[in-house]
């Protein structure tokens, strides 16, 4: 099946807007059916190369490529274009098995506000380079299975979303997502945006995120993971685990934000496990804003192995609060930890955790700036360049670190900044080949950590 290449052949749906990412035209659609398949081995090619063409934009610089897209050098040639190329609304029992989605002038797919709704074993090819071709938009949506399918595109792989442009938003719940394959030049897996209204029990599972080796860096995926709430809605339940990531950019990217004036947002309740990643060159992140911190997360089990290089002048950089941003994991630029950096967070608990630095990094492995509630457990790592301690931690309060290993070369292994810290607990850490357990700077109050064998 081929879609047309002129737009007027699409029938508007009323709901969606005209013109757009996700508007009212699409190759097809349902609305309020039941019992409903697309199945088989054949391919429903979009013809998207139509509805798209180059920017003509200055190339990037070897410099810029970290933080470029590649999707940027093409820009729809008329918003007036069929997206999504499927769409699902208001349905129930929805089956996509074995398809092949190719060539989609924007999204591949979309059931909104659909319940029971089951897609297995499909095959997304889009451009590298095509604006706006996320593999798939799983859209309020509840009770969602998706399975052993193979996406390559242009933007997010796999997206779940909150909004509603024909109605009421209802809650996007219980959806798994499990034995994928998703290569992108955006998000592999992702949950936002749009994201105004609840999400809760997701699962995402036994999958791999790759770009290969020989792939530019403006050309791999931005982020692995990416978990963004920022247009005012919530977040509660997510498990994430046994997940292999080859050169995704950023591995974890987690952002509780506020795009949406007065929202009352929560992001909480995160456990990522399992989780092995190669080739990172951005620092994986947990942030939320002074008024609004992510709670509840665990990150455990989980190695990255980072090639980026760090210069100990992005320790002394201020990093910008940017709440009304559009989230992105290159959002802050540079960031002052190598593996992880946690900002604005209430119990979060980093288990052991292997961040490995291919390169030589002038900065700490992993960096909390105002945090409550920090529980750091079987750390391992490299040893930090230019004498940068291990653990960096401003404004951090009832801290716990215990049962890890600093490695030769070590000069410090916490180092504790401004007058608000307090409560920072070292308990049955190997520490024989550190020079320093702690050093304090910045008004850090020596008596804020104790140390116990």
């Amino acid at each position: 099946m081929r879609g047309s290449t002129n737009v007027d052949d699409y029938e508007y749906h009323a709901g969606p807007p005209q013109e757009g990412d996700a508007n009212g035209r699409h190759l097809i659609f349902a609305r309020d059916a039941e019992d409903i398949a697309i199945l088989g081995q054949g391919t429903i090619d979009g013809q998207g190369s139509a509805f798209w063409h180059r920017k003509g934009r200055r190339r990037p610089t070897q410099e810029e490529l970290w933080g470029d897209v590649i999707a940027w050098d093409y820009e729809p040639a008329t918003q007036r274009r069929p997206s999504p190329m499927l769409e699902f609304v208001y349905c129930r029992n929805v089956r996509v098995e074995g398809i092949t989605l190719t060539n989609a002038a924007g999204w591949t797919m979309r059931p909104v506000a659909c319940e029971s709704v089951y897609i297995r074993g499909i095959r997304v090819r889009n451009p590298i380079f095509a604006p706006n071709t996320d593999g798939m938009d799983l859209t309020a949506c509840r009770n969602v299975f998706v399975s052993d399918c193979d996406i390559a595109t242009g933007d997010d792989a796999i997206c779940i979303k909150s909004e509603n442009s024909y109605g009421e938003t209802l809650p996007t719940k219980n959806i798994t997502v499990t034995n994928c394959v998703l290569s992108t030049c955006c998000n592999g897996f992702k949950i936002g945006t749009a994201t105004h209204g609840h999400v809760e029990n997701i699962v995402f599972s036994n999958s791999v995120i790759y770009n290969d080796d020989a792939t530019p860096l403006n050309e791999r995926a931005t982020s692995g993971i990416a978990l963004e709430m920022v247009d005012g809605g919530t977040l509660d339940g997510v498990t994430i685990s046994n997940i292999r990531m080859q050169n995704a950019r950023t591995p974890i990217f987690i952002r509780l934000g506020k795009r949406t004036p007065g929202a009352a947002s929560f992001l909480r309740n995160v456990m990522i496990s399992g989780v092995n990643a190669t080739g990172a060159i951005l620092t994986s992140s947990v942030t939320g804003l002074p008024e609004m911190p992510v709670e509840d997360i665990t990150l455990a089990d989980i190695s990255i192995n980072s090639s980026e290089g760090g210069r100990q002048e992005w320790t002394r950089r201020s990093v910008p609060e940017q709440p009304a941003n559009y989230p992105e994991a290159r959002m802050f630029g540079r960031l002052p930890a190598s593996g992880l950096y946690v900002r604005h967070a209430n119990r979060i608990r980093l288990s052991n955790l292997t961040l490995k630095a291919e390169a030589p990094d002038a900065r700490p492995l992993v960096a909390c700036d105002d945090v409550l509630d920090l529980d750091i457990v079987g750390l391992r790592n490299t040893a930090p360049a230019e004498g940068q301690a291990v653990i960096a931690l401003r404004g951090a309060r009832n801290v716990f670190v215990h049962g890890c290993t600093a490695p030769i070369g070590t000069q410090a292994f916490i180092r504790v900044s401004g007058s608000g810290s307090e409560g920072i607990t070292l308990r049955g850490n190997d520490l024989s080949r550190v020079a320093q357990q702690a050093v304090f700077d910045d008004g850090a109050a020596a008596d804020s950590v104790s140390s116990q064998a």
